[in-house]
């Protein structure tokens, strides 16, 4: 994701979580505190509460604690239940069918019924939404013709058979489908409120209605606090034992670990520092992200567009000392797109397997050399470029770090700083508005092509428009012809990423991992690495 994932999104998509515990002596018999209240903060703005068009992983926190569908993704990515209380699959792995609870409600009282399945994926596929994750659907029937404009919507593999049941038909087998349906964008959406709000739908939270264990108040689309209050309409509510979670956006790390230190806060992320100095302590934590962060070239621009160019400012890039000095944490350098401990064939890891000396490597010799071969070929003996980031304090030591860097290896590179917020950054990559980004992406679930679908030549979130005849031919293979063949399938993404690398149609800089200070109060808050960060549902605040 945006965040992402992606994953959207970067370092700019650092959580920071946060726990008020309980006051007054009266403790309960069950060890929970009186005040089951916790407060989170994050580091940037909440961009969209519409499932369909949400692209960053904030967003698909907040979606995740204040809706539910087909499954919910517990601790270590396991597949628990949700909607469906039975799952019946057809002997050639093609067709699932679902029995649907028939409990759960919508906040506003009307049922959550099948059809609101159907709906929503249909609404996410249809071209005229511009849902940048409708990719996703590549493998459920007629979905890829029906993101290409070429059948209708209602042709989609997905059908309610009355109320509660659900049936869904694969084009081919996939072998990461029950994670993608405890995943946000297939959850289900209320046609009458969409249509109700119509542009206002997920822009603000009284423009919304809910079916999982939270629903949202106070967000106005634009502000910088809001809060989530338990769901009395939820099906498990007898299992949510928090009653709020407030949330507060605070870009500054310092703030928040100051606030932590006076005791008004019982979560808070570490700078590089703070991390050393803390280590050990109780509640020292780190928190391991299947998140890579790199540099996204645009080449609609022709300097870009030029491959010696593009590796030049890959190969003046240090990212040992961006991992150790300016993240610290155990932040590691990037092998590739994909990151490491994230799926693993024979025992050995896809990062290592991918890894190529190309793309990821710090050579300032090769860099000089590089770049006066491509600046020569696009008519040019200097380069100027604008490198766009997040306005967040650990975003904007990295794009500090990375501006230092290039211009110290390059001297013919004039290298302008722009930190913006997280909401705008993530607008203007979409719209092509960049030279330079500094990009992210989460994994949506444990499996590389979660990173290597986003840069075939058709994907909405290539934003650099990169292009590579031979990738695009692997990855279909890989979720076509090859899909059912483990080896092959995975040799093909293998290939497919070293391909990105040596053509460095982006430049893979780290693997995110983030140190934080959590009061050991706060319990069963689930973190993932993969997919949603955060899920809300089992947390609670354990008396002391």
């Amino acid at each position: 994701m945006k965040f992402k994932k992606v994953i959207a999104t970067g370092a700019s998509l650092v959580a920071l979580g946060l726990a008020l515990t309980a006051c007054g002596s009266n403790s309960s018999k069950s060890g929970l505190a009186d005040k089951q209240v916790l407060n989170w903060s994050y580091a940037s703005e909440l961009p969209s509460m519409d499932l369909s068009t949400a692209t960053d992983t904030i967003s698909f926190d907040q979606l995740n604690s204040t809706m539910e569908g087909i499954y919910r993704i517990g601790k270590n990515s396991k597949v628990e239940p949700g909607l469906a209380t039975k799952t019946e699959v057809s002997k050639d792995g093609l067709t699932y069918t679902f029995t649907l609870r028939k409990n759960d409600k919508w906040s506003n009282g009307d049922p959550v019924t099948a059809q609101d399945f159907v709906y929503s994926w249909r609404r996410t596929v249809d071209p005229k939404t511009g849902s940048q994750y409708a990719y996703l659907f590549d493998g459920i029937a007629n979905a890829n013709d029906i993101i290409a404009g070429k059948k209708a919507v209602d042709t989609l593999g997905i059908k309610a058979e009355g109320k509660y049941k659900l049936v869904v038909t694969l084009e081919k087998k996939l072998p990461y489908f029950k994670l993608l349906m405890g995943f946000p964008v297939f959850f289900p959406q209320n046609q009458n409120v969409v249509e109700k709000y119509g542009k206002k739908y997920g822009t603000a939270a009284k423009y919304l209605v809910y079916n999982g264990p939270f629903k949202m108040e106070g967000w106005s689309g634009s502000n910088l606090s809001w809060k989530l209050v338990k769901n009395k309409n939820y099906w498990d509510k007898k299992d949510v034992k928090l009653s709020q979670i407030n949330f507060s956006v605070n870009k500054s790390t310092t703030t928040s670990y100051n606030l932590y230190q006076s005791k008004k806060l019982d979560y808070t992320p570490l700078s590089t520092e703070q991390a050393k100095q803390l280590k050990g302590k109780d509640g020292y934590r780190v928190l391991k992200e299947a998140r890579t962060n790199y540099l996204e070239f645009n080449e609609t621009n022709k300097v870009f567009a030029n491959k010696k160019i593009r590796q030049a400012l890959s190969y003046a890039v240090n990212r040992q000392v961006l991992a150790d000095k300016v993240l610290g944490a155990g932040t590691l350098p990037s092998l590739g797109i994909v990151s490491r401990d994230l799926a693993f064939n024979k025992g050995k890891d896809f990062a290592v397997a991918a890894k190529t000396t190309a793309g990821v490597t710090y050579n300032k010799a090769k860099a000089q050399k590089l770049l006066k071969e491509g600046l020569a070929e696009v008519g040019q003996s200097k380069l100027s470029f604008t490198l766009l980031g997040d306005d967040t304090d650990v975003s904007k030591q990295v794009t500090e770090s990375l501006q230092s860097q290039i211009q110290q290896a390059l001297p013919d590179v004039d290298v302008s700083v722009s930190n913006v917020p997280f909401k705008t950054r993530l607008q203007r990559s979409e719209d092509g508005d960049f030279d330079v980004v500094v990009s992210a992406w989460g994994a949506d679930f444990a499996d590389p092509i979660s990173f290597l679908d986003l840069f075939t030549s058709d994907n909405s979130y290539n934003n650099g428009k990169w292009k590579n005849a031979e990738y695009d031919k692997l990855i279909t293979a890989s979720k076509t012809t090859d899909a059912g063949n483990v080896d092959k399938r995975w040799d093909d993404m293998v290939k497919a990423s070293k391909i990105l690398s040596e053509d460095q149609g982006v430049a893979p800089l780290y693997q995110l991992n983030v140190a934080y200070m959590l009061n050991p109060s706060v319990k069963g808050v689930i973190q993932n690495t993969a997919g949603v960060t955060w899920s809300f549902k089992d947390a609670y605040i354990a008396n002391k």
